[in-house]
C-alpha cells in the first residue's frame, strides 16, 4: 500500500504549490480542441534468442503489446493523464521471466522477457507555471542516456516509478530536477511478485544540467538509492552515486565523457566496496555516415539496478545480471566502435556496433560481439525495426556467476502510435 499513499501525497502537494499563488499564463483549451484525447501505442515483435549451453534450447517469441490511454488538455497548467499495457504471446516457446509467477514460462528455453502482462503503466496528476513542472502518480523517469535511470523501453512492460518530481528552467540555459519513488515498477508483469514485480525503497534522484556555454552541455547528478534488503540480492542493489557529464560539440566532432563514485546506502550489505564509473565516447559525422569510438568502465561491485541495460554493453544482453547488480558485479570492460548511414534505399537507417570486452582490470579477455539494426519509419504512425546481435565468448569470466555463452539474438517488429 505504500505506493498508493506516495501518489496521494504528491497529488496533495502539487495542490499545495498552487494555493496561494497567481493563475499561471496557460488557458483553457481553445473550443475546437478536446478535453480528453486518447492515445494508443500498439508493439507486434518476433525474438528469437539462441544460447550455445547445454540444456537451454533456442526460443522464439511473437508478443503484442497495447498502451492504451486518456490524456486531458491543460487547464491553468494543470492536466492528467492515465493508460493501461497489455501484452500477449502469440507463440510462447520461450521463457519470459527467472520466477515461476511469470507466463510463459519454459526454463528449458532461452530467456525473452515480455510475459503476457495486464496493468497500469502510468496514471499522473501535473502542474506547468512559471517554467516549473509538479508531476505526482505513476510515471515514465529517463535521465541522461538511460545508463543509470531509464524506463527499459526495449522490453514490451516497460519500468516505471510510483514518484513524486519537479523541475525548474528558470534560470537560463539551467535544468533542476528532483524525484522521490518508493517503487521502480519493473518489466516483469502483472503476474510477478516479490522483487520481480517492483524495487521499493528510498529513491531520491537529483540532476542538474547547463547549456548557457555554446556547444558545451554539463551536467550533475546524486542518485540515493536505498532499497529493501529484500528488494534483490539481499540488498546489493542498494547505492550512492554521484557524477558529472561534459558534452562538446566542435564542428563535425562530438566528445562525450562521464565519471561516477557509488558508495554504500544504509541496506548495502557488509563487504561490497566503493567503486568507480567512467564512459568516454566521440563521435564524427561525415554526410550521412556516423563514426563512433567508446569505452566504458564498471568497477567491482558498480551496479545501475534503474538503467535501460539494453542500451548499453551489447544487444545480446549478456551482461545485463551483472550490470543491476542482480547477481555480484565483479567488474567490466566494453570497448566499442560505432557507425550509423542513413542510407538512400527508402529512408532506411542503418547502425552496427562492435564491442569487446574483458574485466575490471582492462584484460579485454571475455569476448567479442557484433550489433546491427535496420529502422525504417514510413511516416507518422508507423515505424519497423530489425536487429540481430551476436556474443561470441573467448574466455573465463571473473567472480563466481555463470559464464555467458555464445549468444544468438534476432527481432522483427512494428510500431503503430496514434
Amino acid at each position: 500500500m505504500k505506493h498508493h499513499h506516495l501518489i496521494a501525497l504528491a497529488t496533495a502537494a502539487a495542490h499545495s504549490a498552487l494555493a496561494g499563488t497567481p493563475a499561471p499564463e496557460t488557458a483553457p483549451p481553445p473550443e475546437d480542441e478536446p478535453w480528453i484525447k486518447p492515445t494508443l501505442n500498439i508493439r507486434a515483435r518476433f525474438e528469437y534468442g539462441d544460447i550455445d549451453a547445454p540444456g537451454i534450447r533456442s526460443a522464439t517469441a511473437f508478443t503484442v503489446r497495447e498502451r492504451v490511454g486518456l490524456m486531458t488538455a491543460e487547464w491553468y497548467g494543470l492536466s492528467a493523464f492515465v493508460e493501461g499495457e497489455f501484452t500477449q504471446a502469440v507463440d510462447d516457446s520461450y521463457d519470459s521471466g527467472p520466477g515461476a509467477s511469470t507466463s510463459p514460462n519454459d526454463p528449458t528455453r532461452v530467456g525473452i522477457f515480455d510475459p503476457e502482462s495486464n496493468e497500469l503503466n502510468r496514471a499522473w496528476i501535473q502542474w506547468k507555471g512559471f517554467d516549473t513542472t509538479v508531476k505526482g502518480g505513476r510515471q515514465r523517469i529517463k535521465l541522461d542516456n538511460d545508463a543509470f535511470v531509464g524506463n527499459v523501453g526495449w522490453r514490451q512492460n516497460e519500468q516505471t516509478y510510483d514518484a513524486a518530481m519537479i523541475s525548474n528552467t528558470s534560470i537560463d540555459g539551467l535544468t533542476l530536477f528532483y524525484a522521490y519513488a518508493n517503487r521502480a515498477n519493473r518489466i516483469f508483469g502483472s503476474d510477478a511478485t516479490g522483487a520481480l514485480r517492483s524495487f521499493a525503497g528510498d529513491i531520491h534522484l537529483f540532476n542538474a544540467r547547463y547549456d548557457g556555454i555554446e556547444n558545451l552541455s554539463l551536467t550533475g547528478y546524486a542518485y540515493l538509492m536505498d532499497f529493501d534488503e529484500t528488494a534483490a540480492n539481499a540488498g546489493y542493489i542498494s547505492n550512492n552515486t554521484f557524477g558529472g557529464i561534459a558534452s562538446y560539440k566542435w564542428g563535425d566532432f562530438t566528445l562525450r565523457a562521464e565519471a561516477a563514485y557509488q558508495t554504500d546506502a544504509d541496506s548495502t550489505p557488509i563487504g561490497v566496496d566503493d567503486s568507480y564509473y567512467a564512459h568516454l565516447n566521440g563521435n564524427y559525422q561525415w554526410n550521412c555516415h556516423n563514426f563512433g569510438i567508446g569505452w566504458e568502465y564498471l568497477d567491482h561491485d558498480f551496479v545501475t539496478p534503474l538503467a535501460t541495460v539494453h542500451a548499453f554493453n551489447g544487444f545480446a544482453d549478456v551482461f545485463i545480471g551483472r550490470r543491476i547488480g542482480l547477481v555480484s558485479n565483479p567488474g567490466l570492460n566494453d570497448l566499442y566502435f560505432s557507425h550509423k548511414w542513413k542510407t538512400p534505399f527508402w529512408g532506411i537507417n542503418f547502425a552496427q556496433f562492435f564491442h569487446f570486452f574483458g574485466d575490471n582490470d582492462t584484460d579485454f579477455g571475455y569476448g567479442w560481439e557484433y550489433d546491427a539494426v535496420l529502422a525504417k519509419k514510413f511516416n507518422e504512425n508507423f515505424t519497423a525495426i530489425a536487429k540481430f546481435a551476436y556474443f561470441d565468448q573467448d574466455g573465463a569470466f571473473a567472480g563466481p556467476i555463470a559464464n555467458p555463452a555464445d549468444t544468438t539474438r534476432f527481432s522483427l517488429e512494428l510500431n503503430y502510435t496514434f
